[in-house]
């Protein structure tokens, strides 16, 4: 089997990184993308630590809310490696405030990066992949595109907008021979929280309770790389009450109502 370019983005941490690693030990070339390069280079050290050779990877920094920088960057990729199989829109931020709290430049950003960003780089992957007839496009949705919750009015409404895109294009395009998968993880142990915004914009800083006790990110890119390789449209990945929820959420919204004001 030819190998797999795969180009992940927020690849510097949390499961974006962790997926890279996966990745690298299935012996895929790999395209990092992130802001800050001292940290996709920590994470190339990582991958090259499997056995996979250094020039397989390309780090490639990117902000996503940069569009007009994205069609250079995806011409960089096909120049590098000549294809990009696997797409994973990974690049996130998340939310910690009331909305009473909240000002409006803070869930524009949150659109931004987590939603036109993710449709943008999406834009500008598709047209090479419908001309040859096959790839994966994926992005790292959540519970929170499913469930709304206290204190992430903004999280929500972004993640449920990407669930929306990526479910209406898959609709368009697999018969075209792309294929694409949402990604949803509940709550895994990684810096998501603490590098939040607060209702001024400010990082939250601070680790949720939910978050200390989540899954192990190593184990839930574990899962998702499984479900990846499956192709499987819709990949759930947690192990507390919060899958419980999606449950709920189909069988009694109403159930899931009153669970969730109880948490404010």
């Amino acid at each position: 089997m030819p190998t797999q370019t795969v180009w992940i983005t927020g690849a510097s941490a949390g499961i974006g990184e962790a997926l890279a690693v996966r990745f690298a030990q299935d012996g895929a070339r790999l395209v990092l993308s992130a802001r800050r390069q001292s940290e996709l280079e920590r994470v190339a050290g990582l991958c090259r630590d499997t056995g996979l050779p250094a020039d397989q990877i390309l780090v490639l920094p990117l902000d996503v809310t940069d569009w007009e920088a994205l069609p250079v960057a995806v011409q960089t990729v096909l120049d590098t490696f000549g294809n990009i199989d696997l797409l994973i829109n990974n690049a996130g931020v998340s939310q910690r405030s009331l909305c009473k709290d909240t000002d409006m430049a803070v869930y524009q950003k949150l659109m931004d990066v987590d939603v036109m960003g993710q449709i943008a780089l999406t834009k500008a992957v598709l047209p090479h992949m419908l001309q040859r007839g096959s790839g994966h496009l994926t992005v790292t949705a959540s519970v929170a595109g499913k469930v709304g919750v206290p204190l992430r009015t903004g999280y929500c409404a972004a993640k449920h907008a990407v669930m929306g895109f990526f479910d209406a294009l898959r609709a368009e395009v697999e018969g075209q021979g792309v294929q694409v998968s949402t990604i949803v993880p509940g709550f895994i142990r990684t810096d998501i929280s603490r590098n939040a915004l607060a209702g001024d914009g400010a990082a939250f800083g601070e680790v949720d309770e939910d978050i200390a006790g989540g899954m192990d990110v190593t184990d839930c890119a574990e899962i998702v790389f499984k479900g990846l390789k499956a192709k499987t449209r819709e990949i759930p990945v947690g192990k507390g009450k919060e899958m419980a929820a999606l449950w709920i959420k189909r069988l009694s919204p109403e159930a899931l109502f009153r669970i969730t004001r109880a948490r404010s």
